[in-house]
Order: C-alpha cells, then structure tokens, then sequence
C-alpha cells in the first residue's frame, strides 16, 4: 500500500491513515482505491476492537483525483465505474464490519473526503473554523461517486440532504454539529484521537442508523404522499436555476429518488452507472478545466511577477465615495485593512461610508454577523475630505466617475500627498490605462484595478497593466486581490481592456436583434444557453447612458468600429428618455406595483426582411442562430483579444468570462467553448454566421489557422 499506513496501536486500535506519497494532499484516484481494498481486506482478518480513520496530511482528504476525470471518455468510462464500485465495497465493508470505525477529520474533507468520512459510524471534527465539508462535486458538473448520496439521503433524507447534493453546500465543523452530520468537535488533534478512542471503547458493537431493521427515512420516502408533493416541484426549481444548461443537479436528484427507493447495494450501483455518466461529458470536463485548473493557477499566482517579497496591506485610500468606492471601502475593511476614503466634502465621504453601515445592518439582522464584528469594520473606514490623509496609505484606489479630466486632476492631487512608493490603481472599466498614467508623475507606480458590481459579492478584479506599470507594482496589486479575497485575472491595456470589451459585444449583439426578431426571443434565448442575465435586461442595469457614453469615448481614442444596428436604437432609446432601470424606462418598463415587462414599443425596431419565417421565433431568423450569435460574438471577441496580446492566458479569459461578465457556466468560459466545440467547426459556423447575418462574425485570420493545424486554445 502506498497511500495508505495500516497501524494497529497498544490498544488494539487500527489505524488507517491516509497519507499520498509526493503529494501535499490525500486523492482518490485508481491507486488508492487499490490500497483501501487491501486495508480493509488486512483489517477483516484481523483481531481488533475497533478503527481509526485518519490523515497525515494537514487536511483529511482533498477528494477526486480531477486528472483522471478530465480523462475519461466513452472508450474508458468503464474503468471510472469499476473504481467507483471498488471504492464503495471496501467503504461498505468497512461500515459492517461490526467494529466502531471513527474518522478524526483534522483538516479540509471535500468530495471523496467526506464520503469517507460519512462511512464512519463517528466523525469528529477539529472546531476550527477554517475547516471545509461537504460535496461540492455538483460545481465541477459531477455528482458524489463514492457513496455520498446513497449515505447522506439515508441520514438526512430527500429534502434536507438536497442543499449538500443539488447545491454543494460546504460547511464547518460547528454546522456540522448543528445538522448532525459531524458528531463531535475536538480542539487540537491530540484530542482527536483521545475523543476517537474514548468512543470506541464505550461503542464497541455499532451499525449505521440505516443498517439498523426499524429504520426508517427521516422526511418519509419517495412515495410518502407529502414527499411526493415536494418532489413533484423540485426539478422546477431545479431547471430554474441551471436554465437546463447544467445536468449535474437534475441528475443528482434522480440519483437521490431512485436510490431511495431500493437497497443500499443497488443505490450504489445507481450512484456509480449516474457518476460515470456525468464523468464521461463534456460539461465536466469545461468545468474541471476552468474552474480547478485555471482557477488554482490563478490563486497560486501563475501571473504574479515572480518577485520575493508578498506585500500585506494594512492601509490604503479611496478617492471617490460613490456607489463603487463606498463599496470597494467595506471589502477592504472587512479584510482587517484601514481605509481613508476621500471625497470632496466629508458629508459626501460619510455617505460612502453608509453604503457598509446598511450592509453590515441586514447582515446582522440575519445573524451574519456580530455587532462587535460590524462596529469593528465601520472603525476601520474614516472618511474625509483632506487629501493629505492619503499620506501613509500602502495603496490607493481612484473610484471617481468615468471621465479622463476628472480622473487626471484627482491623480494628480493624490499623488501630491501620497508617498514615492505608493501604488495608485484606477478602478475603470473602459478607459486606457497608458493614457491615465499620462497624468501621473510615477507611471510606473500606476495600474488599472477594476472591480465589479456589487462589489462584495463579485468574485472578480481585472488587473489592467499599462505601458510603464513596473512588475512590483503589479505583483502588489496582485497581493492586494488575494488578500481581499477575489480572484485576480491580469490584462494588457487598450480600449475596453478584455472584460468590458467582450461585454459590450454581448449586449450590442443583443440590442441589434431586436431589428431582426422580438425582444421576448432575445432574451429567451440567452436565458437557455445559460448566461446570467438577458442583453437587453442587463444593459437596463448598467443603463443606456453608460453604454453611449463609452461608445462616445471610443469615438475620441479614435477607434471607431463602423455601424452596427444596435447604435441607432440606444439613440432612439435616449430620445425617448428611456435611460434604463434607474429611470424606471429602458427595455423593460419597471413599476413598484408589478414584475418588470419588456416595453411594447420595441416592437418598432423590427424590421421586415426577405427570408422565410421561422416556426421558432416567429421572424426571419431561426432560435438556434439568436443563440449562437450572443455565444460567438463573445468569444470571437476574446479570440481577438487573445491574439492581441490583451490576454495573457486561457485560464484568465475563462475565469474573467465566467466570474465577470455571465459568459454560460456549462461553458467553462469563452475560449474554453471554443475548445470544446471544436477550433475547426467553430471556425465553420462562424463563417455560416458572417455570410447570413455580417463580417463582425467572421473568424480572424489565426483562428483559422489554428482550425487547419488542429490546435487549441
């Protein structure tokens, strides 16, 4: 056995403990499943009184081995469902062995973790508060495959097991307690160990609740009438939030009702045949790709300057107390940092500062947090409207309004009281970094740092690098993001930078349609392929004023990209003061008294044309070719930026699609479609596009290329 150590101690006790050669972190990959086997087969023809399931590493178990997953397909699935099986018997086994077996969970026990935690008759959890639980495979498009569902829907039953399965709910070891899901709580690992063998030696003959003859399913089972009730509704609400781009939820709850329904041996086989499923799909593996792979190396710094130093930031200044700085003042004080936030008068900076005092106040009513913790982050903002606060701030982020002369006069009154080695990030969403830093008397010092709305629950930072920004100055913003808890993704500077760029393609794309078909089909059919929200509805949120107002900016840096139909409908829009969501009048037509409704008027902006009419939407243009143009235009879009040099890696197109701007979570992000679709048939629809619908679409020249060699992003 090579990651696994088979002990039996002075008491009698068998310990296995987990503990994966050359690797910080146990897996559960095609060798460890081999070794559990061997474990138990040594264990059942043993003499001992009992079982210990344990770690050498500082976490109990990381979970699936994800290389493998990425790996599988139709030719090898076989191979997954057989070491699924394997798992499970030696787990099963193991739970009937007629020993109290106990797992001491030390540390994180993710995925395949917990499921081995779960065939434990006892878990106790070491009560710290960074410890992570739970099954979170449905995130990477799996389900559990090592017993998870068959244990936990027969511990907790249907419903309340759905939010650990459908959602991937994580907990910590005190909920845990609270959910009867772990049993006790230890503070330090030697008491682990003591609590697990106290245990043992007062339990020395246990059975699963579920092995026991009286058992019954806590909730009832599938066919009890009120059961019946609730799951009748639940695939709804489950295809609401997936919009059924996302198998993994509606497969999990299959998995959880037919399993429910027969015997623990043949719910296994169930989990298992569903597990290789999803294993073998694409979705998966988009997922698996962007969000482990891509995503870990983003966290791990892949493009950070690979400087000595790490800076920890204890201070830092906010120019600007409007809507985005009040906003980025709350996140930066809610990470232990000081935070100056500046405006024009201290009135105006005490209204920033309210942005977290109403945040802080709903969290607290909902027992989020305490009012110690609340009053201890609003210490921390100071508004005022000295600049020469900004004194000994580490950073400084200008947050002031989208307008180049504003921007340079603020730049350069910061920079007057700031100190030499201070960095000054602008949070801007469109404008040139290069040309912003033209105002600063240290470019170097100078980087672009822009955040998304809202703010504290945006898991993104586009890191935006001008021509002079230093490699010291990006590797401390980088720090800064971390510590802040986002994710960083690093671009070079021009118009748009990537983010904003590919987003205005998507909402331009969706504004021209309504030339060409309905608005309810537009936004229909980016609701079912998967984005966050419809091209007309978000540019209602982000309003038709912004949307002209950077178009007009484009126009001075003198980078006009010709007409496209959609330019002549927001001035329209405009005309007709239908500015958007805040103004009550955009697409939509907002009232306090009922839901949002698409604006009847619309209707004008359609345009007969000479094709046939489509069964689908009712107009010239078929329901599949409206989806494709809002998933291309986007991709496309980012393929350029790619080929530009905007973009330094796959993985940040990815995440900053996926985290940023709504690109379709099934996607894996928008390079990501591409690879999966295929870079040769990509390329073809693309062309089908550009010759019906225009050149916007047409792939560009490297594109192509890279159809004829076979390659991939």
């Amino acid at each position: 056995m090579n990651s696994i150590i088979y002990h039996k101690d002075e008491r009698n006790i068998v310990h296995i403990i987990f503990d994966q050669p050359d690797s910080a972190v146990n897996l559960m990959d095609l060798g460890f499943a081999d070794d559990l086997t061997q474990a138990v087969d040594r264990l059942l023809g043993d003499e001992y009184v009992g079982v210990i399931m344990r770690s050498n590493k500082s976490t109990f178990f990381a979970g699936g081995d994800l290389e493998l997953l990425l790996q599988t397909n139709d030719n090898n699935a076989q191979r997954i469902y057989d070491m699924s099986m394997q798992m499970k018997m030696a787990m099963r086994a193991l739970e009937t062995c007629g020993k109290p077996v106990v797992a001491c969970i030390n540390g994180a026990a993710l995925g395949g973790g917990f499921e081995l935690a779960l065939a434990c008759h006892h878990r106790i959890a070491l009560a710290e508060p960074t410890v992570k639980i739970g099954l979170p495979e449905v995130n990477l498009g799996l389900l559990p495959g090592a017993g998870g569902i068959t244990r936990m829907v027969r511990l907790l039953g249907l419903v309340a097991a759905m939010p650990y399965l459908t959602q991937g709910k994580v907990f910590r070891p005190a909920q845990g307690i609270e959910s009867g899901l772990i049993d006790q709580l230890a503070d330090s690992e030697g008491q682990l160990l003591d609590i697990a063998r106290r245990w043992i030696k007062e339990n020395p003959r246990v059975k699963q609740p579920y092995d026991n003859k009286d058992y019954k399913m806590p909730g009832g089972s599938p066919s009890h009438p009120a059961m019946m009730q609730i799951l009748a509704a639940a695939p709804t609400m489950i295809r609401n939030a997936t919009k059924g781009t996302l198998p993994a939820p509606e497969i999990i709850l299959s998995c959880m009702v037919e399993g429910a329904q027969v015997d623990f041996v043949s719910a296994q086989r169930i989990e298992s045949r569903y597990f290789t499923e999803l294993a073998r799909g694409q979705i998966s593996k988009n997922l698996i790709n962007t969000l482990w792979f891509d995503h870990h190396d983003i966290k791990t710094g892949q493009n950070r300057p690979e400087l000595a130093d790490k800076t920890t930031f204890s201070k830092i200044g906010i120019l600007g107390a409007g809507m985005m700085g009040g906003a980025i003042a709350y996140v930066c004080a809610s990470k232990e940092i000081t935070v100056v936030l500046k405006d024009i008068s201290l009135e105006a900076a005490e209204k920033g500062k309210d942005y977290s005092r109403r945040l802080l106040q709903k969290q607290s009513e909902k027992a989020r947090v305490s009012q110690d913790l609340a009053g201890a982050i609003l210490t921390r903002i100071q508004p005022t409207q000295n600049i020469e606060d900004l004194a000994d701030c580490e950073l400084v982020i200008e947050a002031v309004f989208e307008d180049r002369e504003l921007k340079a006069k603020v730049t350069q009154q910061a920079e007057s009281a700031m100190s030499a080695n201070a960095v000054l990030a602008s949070n801007t969403s469109s404008l040139p970094i290069t040309e912003l830093a033209e105002a600063s008397g240290q470019p170097e010092n100078f980087i672009g740092m822009h955040f998304f709305s809202p703010v504290d629950k945006m898991p993104l930072v586009e890191i935006i690098c001008g021509q002079q920004t230093s490699d010291e100055t990006l590797a401390k913003v980088y720090d800064l993001t971390l510590q802040l808890g986002k994710t960083p993704i690093v671009v070079n500077d021009s118009r748009g930078f990537y983010t904003s760029r590919v987003f205005k393609t998507y909402v331009k794309e969706g504004i021209g349609l309504l030339c060409e078909t309905s608005a309810a089909v537009i936004e229909n059919a980016a609701y079912t392929s998967g984005f966050a929200v419809g091209p007309l509805a978000v540019t209602d949120e982000i309003s038709l004023t912004l949307l002209d107002t950077i178009e007009k900016q484009t126009a001075v840096d003198g980078a006009i990209e010709g007409d496209h139909p959609a330019d002549a409908i927001v001035q329209s829009m405009l005309e007709k003061q239908r500015f958007g969501k805040a103004a009550g009048a955009g697409f939509y037509h907002y009232s306090t008294n009922s839901p949002k409704q698409l604006w009847s008027g619309l209707t004008d902006y359609h345009q007969s044309t000479e094709q046939s009419t489509s069964h689908e939407t009712g107009s010239g243009i078929p329901f599949v070719d409206v989806k494709d143009r809002l998933l291309f235009m986007m991709a496309l879009e980012t393929a350029r930026c790619y080929e530009q040099g905007v973009l330094r890696s796959t993985g940040d197109a990815n995440i900053g699609s996926l985290f940023g701007i709504g690109y379709p979570h099934w996607t894996g992000g928008t390079l990501q479609f591409i690879n999966q679709y295929g870079v040769a048939a990509f390329v073809e629809r693309a062309n089908q596009l550009a010759d019906a619908y225009g050149e916007r679409f047409r792939p560009t020249e490297r594109l192509q290329q890279m159809a004829q060699a076979g390659e991939r992003f």
